[in-house]
């Protein structure tokens, strides 16, 4: 009975710890899209403009041999 003493008012910092964390977190705007990252993981042209795109070696290296 007696480390219910000590256990609930550390349970009840971490609880405001973790609200105050959550709270700022929300406010900085981590969680307002949650869906690019996701897509930009997955499909890697997206990161860079199709005008900056290099071609692919494969399909060089088949034109050269081709010209040759």
């Amino acid at each position: 009975m007696e480390s219910l003493y000590l256990l609930i008012p550390i349970a009840l910092i971490f609880v405001a710890l973790f609200l105050a964390l959550l709270i700022w977190a929300v406010n900085r705007g981590q969680y307002d899209d949650l869906d690019k990252d996701a897509w930009r993981a997955l499909n890697d042209d997206l990161d860079e403009p199709r005008s900056q795109q290099k071609p692919s070696s494969h399909h060089y290296s088949e034109h050269r041999k081709h010209d040759s």
